[in-house]
Formats: C-alpha cells, structure tokens, sequence
C-alpha cells in the first residue's frame, strides 16, 4: 500500500501559505492578549503545541496575526540600506515568521486529523489570505532585487556548501513564485493563486462530507456475512454513534476499494459498498467536487503559461529529480505492458475461479478483492483473517518500527503521558538518538474518525533547525479501524505495511541535520521524499524484524514458520492490479496537468475515462486507486503532478534495499550510512548525486520489477 505524505509545513507555508489582507483590529487584539496561547513559543519540550491550552477560536487570530508579524519582518529586510548579504538577507528571511509555522503546524495538523465546523470554516476563510501572504513574499521586487543579487555573487562568497544551496533554493523559488513578472501579470497571478487556495480548501471539505455520507448502512447483520464479530461489532457501533441504533455502518476510506470488500460474501452488499466509494463525490449537492476540480485544472494551466511553462506539470517538475513530464511519462510506459498482462492474467485467473465455484457472473471491481483473497488462499493457503491475530497494533509498533529503527539506527522510544495531545487516542514517544541524548519527539494518531480525512501520513509540529535551535518534533497519522471497547487492534498486513512507510518519513524527518529549517528533513521534492518511506517497508518482512513483532496476541507465541514462509510467497500475488490502480492513478494525475493553458473540462467523467484509454492504463476491472473526483492527494495535498513518485521513490527504494542485501542487510554500519547519506541530508544537495553517492550508479528499475514479481531476477 502506498499512502499519502502531509507535510503541514509544506502544505502550510508552501502550498497553501499567503498574504497581504490585513487582519481585523479584533482579531490582532485577541492574539495579542495573553489568553491566546499561539501567541507566544510553546514552553513545552522541544517546542510542542500546548493542545490543552489552545482553544479552536485560538487558531483563525493567530493565523492572522502571525502573517502581519512575518510581512513586518519581511518588509524590514527589503527595505534594509545596507548592501544585501547572505546574513542580513538569506538568513534574516530564515528567521522570519515563526509565529505563523508554529501556528500553521498545529493548525493543518488538526485540521487534516481532527476537524470540526469551526476549524473547517477558518481553513476555509484563511486558505486565500495564505496564498496572498506567500505572494506578498515571492511577488515583492525589491526583496527579490537583494536576492538576485546575493546569487548572482555566489561564487565569490566563500559560504559552506549548505548555504551556497540554501541561495540557490532561493532565487528559484522566487523566479518559480513569479517575481520576474510584470506587474499586471503579478496581479493575476495573485488572483490565480487566491482562487486555487480557495478551491482547494472547498475540494477538501467536499470530499471529507462525501466520504462520510457515503458510508455503507445496513439493517440486516446477514448482509455482513463474512465480517468477523468485532468487525460487525465495531460496525454496529459507528451507526449508533451517527444515531442509527440497530444497524451496521461500514465508513469509507479514501481509496477506491475498501478493506471490508475482502471479507463480505454477500455480492450484493459488496457492490453497494464499491458504488458508495467509486460515486461518493459525484452525486449531485453540495459534496460534488467536479465542478471544482475542473476549475482548478483550468487555473493551474492558466498559472503554468503565465509562468512560461507549456503545462501546470512542467511547472512543477523544475525542481524534482525526474525535472519534466516527458521523464514522467517514459518512466511510466516502462510499467505498462507488463501490468497490464499480469493484471489480466490474474483476472482469469478469478474469473476461473468464480466459473468452477458454480457461480454465474462476469468479474466486476467489487469482486477482484473478495476472489483474489481466495485465489491468494488457494494458491498459498493464506488469508488475511490468519494473519491479524499476530499483528496486534501496539506490538507492531513497539517490537516492529521501533525494534527496526534500534537494529539499524540505535534509537530508542520512550512513551510519555505529560504531554497534550488534540484527541484522547494520540500518543506520544520521546526519541533518544544512539548517544543518549533526545532526537525529537513522534506523535502517533491511528484510528480512523468521521472528522479525520483518508488516507495516512506524516507532519512535523516542529522542524529540525541548528539556526533556530529547534528539534523535530513530528507525527504519523493513519486511519486503522478502531476496536470496539476492550478488543485488540488487529491489523492486516497491508495496515502493518502502512505503518512501517509512515514511519519512515518520520525517520527522515527526525534524522534532519540542518542548519537552515527550508533545506530540512522532508523538505525535499515529491519525487524523493517517498524514498526513505517506501525503503523503510521492506523491514517489515525482514526475518529478524517479522519475528520480533509477528506474535499471537493471546499466546505470545510466534508467527508459524509456514505462515511466515506462505507470506514471503504471497508477496507478489495480485501485483498487477495493485500497480495497476497506482498506475492509473498517477496517469490521471498527468493528464489532467499537462492540459493546455486555456483548456474547459466540461465532462470531467468522459475526461478520465479518456485519459486512461489515452495511456493504456484502462485495465479490465482494475479501477484507480483514486478516481479524479476524490483525488485528495493531487486537488488538495499538494500532490499536483507528483502522484508518479510513489512509483519513481518505489524504483529508488528497492535500489537502496538490493543495496542492503548485497551489503550485510540490517546492520548498524549500514543503518549508520543510509542515515549518513540519506535520511539525514534533507534538500542539503541536488537529488541524482545524493542517491548516486548512496547506490553507486544511476537509479535502475529491474530490482522494483523483480520486487513487484514482473520480472525474473538475473541469473
């Protein structure tokens, strides 16, 4: 499973961030009492939000607030008399707005995870100022002028290697943001910009109200057949929490397919539940996000050409390590034929399946998951419902990604209860590096909630920073089914998987050994931060990490050697359509932002059914991952043009993986290099030497092959 990534930072002060509206009277005089806690650094360890103190009225005025604070620094610096020097420019910009990235931290972080109508309408009435902010910032002339001229002397600046990046960084982005622009040309783009912040938060809450509405009710326990008893309980509980005493509520994920279309075995409910998923977004009300996704593509494209791109992904692409669309669109045409002949293989399969069981009917998407779980059965004699008693949550967590974390990095975790959280379920861990001395500090928030949005990811409350002299401080958040009281949280493997990737952008954001915040951690392109997340998944089938976490929850004994061996054997089974869904997925990512400027998508239906003809990735019954209408990642989480690196991170990971083995596998001397080159550089170098330094040549796609099973190892 590969799951999204939230960086609030980036979706805060990058995606989102702007402004020049000044705030009201009211609303500066609120925040600057002391009655706001936002208004002042959390006295907290390593700067953590003070949850129990901050009142959701708290975050609208402080927003506010801190982009006047930032735009006064901001103003300061471009108006300086002095010559522009690395010092009183560059860094001077570092440090400014630091009220507005704490507030925006926690703000995004609760927002995504735990909203409300409240915080909903301050997103949504804050998203457009941001955006002006962040113009207010790119778009203004004379701070550009003293950055120019900072670049254009860098040679002679005799700087350390981190700076001399930190200024390119810079001017590109500035260049990127529009500030060679005329200036009717900066106006509309600040137009442009305002108008996408809005849509985005709008597609958002949209998609949040859809995905909740479209929950699958039930009044006959006998339409659940196949569910366990605490998964049919769990389900009997949500609807009464939604008031619907006496039946059975399935909510959605953010995914096309469901995690319960495994185990129901009446088709009938399955189709219904693959229908609320597949058309959640697209019933005509409030919760139809067609007209806003079209809208925004029409924008993008509009912004792109302004710019001086052909499209909205050439745009986007100046900075990733694939650097343009066509490296996109070759490196994904590479994973086609063979996708599609395995994804169809595999439906014949199924559908041989469904034949001989006497069953009369052609395979539909609402069936691949259900019959694939018993091909999976009979071919490896293994299901999913064998597997969760011995991944118990806590211990996944506790003998899994931290154990694996000690082995190769010599971390240790140590929970703690003195520090607040926004939601009873958060728990937090103090992170204590190989030497004894505290990394950061990880917040982990699993169960999944109405008020939550899909999918899972990680964030940082805090950025690591040697000039601010701030530690990381970060979270992972997924959306695991809840328990019902006094029951275990049993996972699947997929959910065991999920685990290990969130927490490997964790790792990258802990392990961030930066001098300037911009260059640390996760701060790096779409196309590479998916790498140490996707890495940090093969550990989860490593035989000495498996052992350690893959125990009975009643027993206490061990997973089975022969379940063990059923696992590794099942690895690639049904790979087809999983690349399948992503593939198509990341297609229609493409084909909506490499649209034309001027471009009126008027059916955004016939739209996609088009695109993915177009690409070849229209499989028979293997739907996308996501379709256009709920495609959170690409419409609001700054994932525009970039779903592809899932895949392109996926080809990095299995190089650094293959590396490992051919190596000695877990050791601390190659956890120490990885770390050491990778998960410690964050944006400090260019990408493609950074990885050529770690692996020794240029990224090769045979071992992602070879890992997904669609192509022999070499002999």
């Amino acid at each position: 499973m590969r799951i999204q990534i939230f960086s609030a930072s980036v979706a805060v002060i990058a995606a989102l961030a702007s402004l020049a509206i000044a705030p009201s009277e009211d609303a500066i005089a609120a925040t600057s009492s002391r009655s706001n806690p936002l208004a002042s650094p959390s006295t907290l360890p390593l700067g953590a939000p003070p949850f129990d103190k901050i009142r959701d009225s708290d975050y609208q005025p402080a927003l506010e607030e801190g982009m006047k604070q930032q735009l006064k620094e901001i103003q300061a610096i471009a108006n300086d008399p002095a010559a522009p020097t690395f010092e009183n420019t560059i860094v001077a910009m570092e440090k400014s707005g630091r009220m507005l990235d704490r507030v925006g931290q926690a703000f995004f972080a609760v927002v995504q995870a735990n909203t409300n109508d409240l915080l909903d309408k301050v997103q949504a009435a804050e998203a457009p100022k941001l955006a002006a902010h962040q113009d207010a910032i790119y778009l203004n002339s004379k701070l550009f002028a003293r950055v120019k001229a900072i670049y254009d002397q860098r040679a002679n600046l005799h700087l350390d290697p981190e700076a001399l990046q930190l200024i390119d960084v810079y001017y590109k982005l500035f260049v990127h943001s529009g500030a060679n622009l005329s200036d009717a040309d900066k106006a509309r783009l600040r137009q442009i910009n305002q108008r996408d912040a809005t849509l985005e938060a709008a597609f958002q809450q949209k998609l949040l109200a859809a995905t909740k509405a479209g929950a699958l009710v039930v009044a006959d326990k006998a339409q659940l057949a196949g569910l366990t008893d605490a998964e049919i309980a769990t389900a009997a509980h949500d609807a009464a929490q939604r008031g619907l005493k006496g039946k059975y509520l399935i909510p959605l994920q953010n995914t096309t397919q469901q995690p319960s279309l495994f185990s129901l075995s009446d088709r009938a409910t399955r189709e219904k539940l693959f229908e609320n998923s597949w058309m959640r977004t697209e019933k005509a009300g409030p919760g139809d996000t067609r007209a806003t996704i079209s809208e925004l593509a029409k924008l993008r494209a509009e912004k792109a050409k302004l710019l001086g791109y052909p499209n909205y992904a050439a745009y986007v692409l100046y900075d990733q390590m694939a650097q343009t669309p066509d490296a996109v669109l070759k490196f994904m045409d590479q994973l086609v034929p063979a996708t599609g002949a395995e994804a169809k293989s595999e439906a014949a399969t199924i559908q041989a399946l469904i034949d001989k069981a006497g069953r009369h009917f052609a395979l539909k998407p609402w069936d691949w998951e259900f019959y694939s779980e018993k091909v999976r059965k009979a071919q490896y004699d293994i299901n999913q419902e064998d597997l969760k008693p011995y991944f118990e949550l806590n211990n996944v967590l506790t003998n899994g990604l931290f154990y694996a974390a000690n082995q190769l990095y010599g971390l240790t975790f140590k929970e703690r209860h003195d520090i607040p959280v926004y939601q009873p379920d958060v728990r937090v861990f103090d992170v204590i590096d190989k030497d004894g001395s505290q990394l950061g500090m990880i917040y982990f928030d699993y169960f999944k909630r109405d008020n939550k949005t899909g999918g899972a990811w990680m964030g940082n409350f805090v950025q690591q920073s040697k000039l601010l002299g701030t530690k990381p401080v970060v979270y992972n958040v997924a959306n695991f089914t809840k328990p019902a009281a006094g029951e275990p949280a049993l996972l699947t493997f997929d959910d065991v998987t999920t685990m290990f990737h969130e927490f490997g952008h964790a790792l990258h954001g802990l392990f961030a050994d930066q001098t300037y915040e911009t260059l640390s951690g996760t701060n790096v392109a779409r196309d590479f931060v998916e790498f140490p997340s996707q890495f940090n998944e093969h550990w989860a089938l490593y035989p000495d990490v498996l052992k350690h976490y893959a125990v009975d929850y009643k027993t206490g004994k061990p997973m089975p050697q022969s379940l063990v061996d059923k696992i590794k054997k099942a690895a690639t089974f049904n790979q087809g359509y999983e690349l399948g869904e992503l593939l198509a997925a990341a297609e229609l990512d493409m084909q909506w932002h490499t649209l034309p400027a001027g471009t009126s998508i008027k059916d955004v239906d016939t739209f996609e059914s088009q695109a993915l003809h177009k690409a070849h990735v229209d499989f028979t019954d293997v739907p996308p991952r996501y379709r256009s209408s709920y495609f959170l990642h690409i419409w609001a989480n700054g994932y525009a043009a970039g779903y592809y690196a899932y895949l392109w991170t996926e080809m990095l990971d299995d190089d650094a993986f293959d590396w490992f083995k051919t190596h000695g596998g877990m050791t601390r001397a190659n956890g120490q290099r990885f770390r050491d080159m990778i998960l410690s550089r964050g944006h400090s170098q260019d990408y493609g030497p950074m990885f050529r330094a770690f692996y020794g040549r240029d990224p090769d796609i045979g071992p992602m092959l070879e890992h997904r099973g669609l192509e022999k190892p070499a002999q």
